[in-house]
């Protein structure tokens, strides 16, 4: 049973360094999260028993001596405050090995995992604490699996758990069922959740569990702060090949438990691991900060020059701009000249074609006459002349024109390429700000933690001062201790020299007498 381990902490608080718990033959100290171990020597014992007999002890003295840290009080046999005591302490150390050997490991728990099997059967303990017991011969037994079935009224998604598990062929019992919700619950991370949903419900507690049980007491949320750190543990559990519903194995204390000599080892490689990786970190902090800042060095080089080409396309651009504004003027002008020549030519046309009509007219009503005067000649030459002139001017200007249109095509597909340049070299730009700004986050996340790695290396180091102080403490009360055996050791030689010769002088005084 798990009340077995004599952890007499009544609160669940962190339970201080000094505190000693004697067990049979051993004396058990509780040092941070660990159970201390340390065998009491049969010398020590035989000095007691010594002292004891020279000295016969008092109920107090009794107490002073061999429980120096039991709980002095109306509270102290209060067995339920222990049991809970005891319950959150070792729910802390299973907690701890599951997630420290998962981390260690690297990969997912499975039903084999020892540290897992002793969790299950730690918060099976922590959820059965309290429960009520069967009221009479024909009322109803309360069971944890009743329990578990009304999680899913509150969350719809315990629906799903409690399904699969009813259609489980190898679990009969109800205690086969609730041990495979916890399991998986626990696979799909919710177990927390569950937990807190139960401890909130006043009520419904209140009618399964008796009111000093821990899922009713403040204990609970400490059980649920530790079922939250357990969502970092990823776990594959094949609750088919199960066992569940027989008897659940018992817990390993050797895992839990160390000697002195132990723990002294362990803080000592404890202290070197520690010092090794973070001479370590921070090398690779240097490194990565140097290669950082070299990074940001041919970055700020690239964005300087993106910046000078960026400044050069833009003043050729706005020179671009200047020389089609130009051109376009240019070609405005020569569509009004070549829209006025058109309306001259075809002022010309019209001439030409009375001209012509005319002269139809003329051939027609004097056929006979064929005599023409030297004016009409004359004048149709010249409108003959200055018809010729103006198409060789009009072949002029089309041709000026589609040289013009060309051009102009010329410098918008130039403009066109340009604004594309621009728009590469922009996103570019934004690309190394976007870079700029991740490289100068990771720094500053490197910067925290090394902060931290500093923190946590005075930390360290000001808990192993604490540790020092303790330990020269313990030798003082050591060297004490043998400072008065020896005294006691002396005043027993003393004694006992007194007594030789108090019987020596009395049996000179006989002999006198005689």
């Amino acid at each position: 049973m798990i009340e077995q381990v004599g952890i007499t902490n009544n609160k669940a608080e962190p339970v201080a360094p000094n505190d000693t718990i004697y067990l049979c033959n051993f004396r058990v100290s509780v040092d941070g999260e660990w159970l201390c171990l340390k065998g009491t020597r049969q010398e020590e014992l035989q000095e007691l028993g010594d002292m004891a007999h020279t000295f016969p002890p008092t109920p107090e003295l009794e107490r002073i001596t061999y429980y120096p840290n039991y709980p002095v009080g109306p509270r102290e046999r209060d067995p339920v405050l222990i049991e809970r005591s005891n319950l959150v302490n070792i729910s802390k150390l299973v907690v701890k090995e599951v997630i420290e050997s998962s981390l260690k490991f690297g990969r997912q728990l499975d039903s084999d995992h020892i540290p897992l099997q002793h969790f299950f059967i730690v918060l099976e303990h922590v959820l059965r604490h309290g429960l009520r017991p069967k009221k009479g011969l024909l009322g109803p037994k309360k069971e944890l699996w009743d329990l578990l079935q009304k999680v899913e009224k509150h969350d719809a998604e315990a629906s799903d758990i409690t399904a699969s598990v009813r259609d489980l062929p190898t679990v009969r019992t109800a205690i086969g069922r609730a041990r495979a919700w916890l399991r998986l619950a626990l696979m799909q991370k919710k177990l927390a959740d569950y937990f807190r949903l139960l401890v909130a419900q006043h009520d419904m507690l209140a009618e399964f569990y008796e009111p000093p049980s821990l899922i009713r007491s403040d204990e609970a949320n400490l059980i649920n702060a530790l079922l939250v750190s357990l969502n970092v543990v990823d776990c594959n559990l094949c609750v088919k090949e199960e066992d569940l519903d027989s008897q659940q194995g018992v817990i390993d204390f050797s895992l839990y438990l160390r000697t002195k000599r132990e723990m002294v080892e362990d803080t000592a490689s404890l202290r070197s691991d520690q010092e090794s990786e973070a001479d370590t970190n921070m090398s690779t902090v240097l490194d990565q900060k140097n290669y950082i800042e070299e990074l940001n060095r041919h970055l700020n080089a690239t964005v300087t020059n993106l910046q000078a080409k960026v400044e050069g396309l833009t003043t050729t651009n706005a020179l671009m701009k200047e020389d089609l504004s130009i051109s376009r003027k240019s070609v405005d002008k020569i569509q009004a000249e070549n829209k006025r020549l058109k309306n001259e030519l075809d002022k010309f046309r019209k001439i030409e074609k009375k001209s012509e009509s005319l002269q139809d007219i003329k051939k027609q009503s004097q056929p006979e006459e064929k005599r023409t005067s030297v004016v009409q000649t004359s004048y149709e030459s010249g409108i003959k002349e200055l018809s010729q002139e103006f198409r060789v001017r009009l072949q002029e200007e089309l041709t000026q024109r589609e040289e013009v249109e060309k051009q102009l095509e010329k410098q918008n597909s130039l403009k066109n390429q340009m604004e594309m340049s621009i728009q590469n070299l922009e996103e570019d730009v934004t690309e190394k700000q976007a870079t700029i700004g991740s490289l100068k986050s990771q720094l500053e996340d490197i910067k925290c933690i090394n902060l931290e790695m500093y923190t946590k290396l005075a930390e360290c180091e000001y808990e192993i001062s604490q540790k020092g102080e303790l330990v020269a403490k313990l030798e003082t009360k050591t060297k004490e201790i043998s400072q008065m055996l020896t005294n006691l050791n002396n005043m027993n030689m003393t004694n006992d020299k007194n007594d030789k010769i108090d019987k020596e002088n009395e049996k000179n005084n006989g002999v006198d007498k005689k």
